[in-house]
């Protein structure tokens, strides 16, 4: 059975903001978290059929309400895992039951942690593969991707990128491309859900890098010279398949990658 059952509030073992209990029910060992460092996760969303009650019972009334709504049980089974353990994972920096915390939203969405002190975070997903951001005192965005030949190909690159970005994708050989599309498009929203303006901003206003073998980077914010000095942008390990970017505010800040159970 996994580990999960032993960090829900059903089995009695969340403590109250103070050392993880010791037992069965043990929270995690978690790295610390340090000022100065960015810790993601990776986490599948496929679970095991056991889990799902579990996770609905830390969802809030409005997740509950989002999780309803989808047709599709798969899509459903799976806004419930990315949301439950997103909670756990919470739940675990913080040293609080995950059904306890609370939420804020932007006026573009971005979500906030109510009374987290200087914790940030942030959740994509796609495909089965969700990935969560944690850090201190920096505004973080992420985004992760499954490559997907239909969605490379339908023209949004050409109607959404700069023309910077969409010169450099053509200059790549045709068995790039692919790829590449995608490592644009994942740097592109984890920059805006950084910055949390969503898709207010226009895709073709700043500039990344596109290249698979080229390192991650904000080039240019037209209208912001500050902005490109202002975020660090890097590139995630996920499985193949998938493709993935962070961008967090400053530049001397330190990643850490791990699986969660």
């Amino acid at each position: 059975m996994s580990r999960l059952l032993a960090l829900l509030p059903a089995m009695g073992g969340w403590p109250r903001r103070g050392p993880a209990v010791q037992g069965p029910f043990a929270l995690p060992d978690l790295p610390p978290l340090a000022a100065d460092e960015v810790h993601v996760w990776r986490i599948g969303l496929a679970r095991a059929p056991s889990e799902l009650p579990l996770l609905r019972q830390v969802l809030g009334i409005d997740e509950l309400a989002r999780a309803d709504r989808f047709h599709f049980p798969k899509h459903r089974d799976q806004f419930i895992a990315g949301r439950g353990l997103m909670r756990v994972v919470l739940g675990c920096y913080l040293q609080c039951p995950p059904s306890e915390l609370r939420f804020t939203y932007n006026l573009y969405g971005k979500p906030a942690l109510v009374e987290a002190g200087t914790l940030r975070f942030n959740l994509a997903h796609s495909h089965g593969l969700a990935v969560c951001a944690v850090t201190r005192g920096r505004e973080v965005g992420i985004d992760v991707e499954r490559i997907r030949s239909q969605v490379s190909s339908d023209g949004i690159a050409e109607r959404h990128f700069s023309a910077r970005e969409l010169a450099t994708l053509r200059s790549l050989p045709a068995e790039q491309r692919e790829e590449a599309f995608f490592h644009c498009w994942t740097r592109k929203e984890a920059y805006l859900k950084a910055t949390g303006r969503g898709l207010s901003v226009g895709l073709d206003t700043f500039d990344v890098t596109v290249a698979p073998d080229e390192a991650a980077q904000l080039l240019e914010v037209r209208g912001q010279p500050e902005e490109a000095e202002r975020w660090s942008l890097r590139r995630l390990d996920v499985p193949p398949g998938y493709v993935a970017a962070i961008v967090a505010e400053g530049s001397e800040w330190r990643l850490w990658c791990g699986d969660w159970p």
